[in-house]
This record gives structure tokens, sequence and C-alpha cells, in this order.
């Protein structure tokens, strides 16, 4: 096996492992914020984010062992950094939202609505995040079918979520006013 795909699969299973270690946080979290008073909303596509985020990671191993799939240099580069970069904002967003984050629909807004760190410009800033990373991830090492149908797959899944997590957090007088005027996404953009 090549080095850059044993170095591929390297990164997938690191991946993994993080998102583990962000279900163990997102775990915590939710109990602390429960015991605080804050809500947790039923949503049944949960399981779907979930099922997403492990087929991305399977196909792109599948992809590029089986498809074998080339590195080329140029474009596994420059995916890493739109990895790397957004990974750096997936942090950012988690040291922010402190207690607040997870990864389920959690009601927290009475507790307080976090307008710092990246929420000064975007609602959404983790979504746009991990939207990014989904595309990247796979063409690391250019498992193309993976980044377009995890892509595709992603957009439908987090349209579903984002009317239910909406719902909740504009529910809220407080976030509605902080953050109504934010675009969902990316600054200056939809």
């Amino acid at each position: 096996m090549d080095i850059s795909v044993i170095a591929y699969l390297g990164l997938l299973v690191a991946v993994a492992a993080l998102r583990l270690l962000e279900l163990r946080i997102s775990k915590q979290h939710q109990r602390e914020m429960l015991g605080r008073g804050a809500s947790r909303v039923e949503e049944p596509r949960f399981r779907w984010m979930v099922v997403l985020h492990t087929a991305v990671l399977i196909g792109s191993a599948v992809e590029v062992v089986f498809l074998h799939r080339p590195f080329l240099p140029v474009l596994g580069t420059s995916m890493l950094i739109i990895f790397l970069a957004a990974n750096v904002v997936r942090w950012w967003v988690i040291r922010t939202l402190g207690e607040h984050w997870n990864v389920q629909i959690v009601d927290s807004t009475r507790l307080g609505v976090v307008t710092s760190g990246p929420f000064r410009f975007v609602r959404h800033p983790n979504y746009a995040a991990v939207f990014a990373e989904m595309i990247a991830l796979p063409l690391i090492h250019t498992a193309w079918i993976t980044a377009i149908v995890g892509t595709v797959a992603h957009a439908i899944v987090l349209k579903m979520r984002l009317s239910t997590e909406e719902r909740v957090l504009f529910a809220n007088p407080d976030y509605r006013a902080a953050m109504s005027g934010k675009p969902r996404f990316l600054p200056g953009l939809f």
C-alpha cells in the first residue's frame, strides 16, 4: 500500500477518533445544560447526520483503497489546508459556545445567547465549517465520488436540521434580536 494511502487512512482514523471525543464532550454539555434548565429538542433526523458523517469517512477509505484513487499533490495540499481551516473554525465555535455546544439540538437560549467569537459574523459558523470539511476531506486523496455524494447528502440533511434548529432559536426574543440580521453561514453571503 502506498505511503499516501496509509497516511490518508491514518487521517480518517484520527477524524473518527475526534468525532468520538466530540460526542463525549457533547453529552457532558447536554447534562450540564439540562441541569440548568435547558430542554432537549426531539430531533429524529440526528441519526442521519451520524450516518452521513460515518459514511463519508468509510466511503473515503473505500474509494481510495478499492478504486485506487491517486494522491494529487496540488489538490491534496489545497484540500488539506481547507480541512485544517475548517477544523480551526469548528474548534473556535466549540470554545466560544462553551457548555452551549453540543451535537444535538438543545434549547439553551434561556441560559444566554452567544454572540461572540465567530457568532459576531454569522449564525451557524459550525455548519459552514463542517460543510467545507465534508467536501475537503474526501478530496485530500481524490475520493471525488464520496465528496460529491457526501456534499449533496449533507446539504439535504442540513436543510432539514436547520428548519428545526432555527425554529427553536428564533422562538427566543433575545436570539431573534441578536442574530436575525446576520447571515446563516458566510459573512456577506446568504
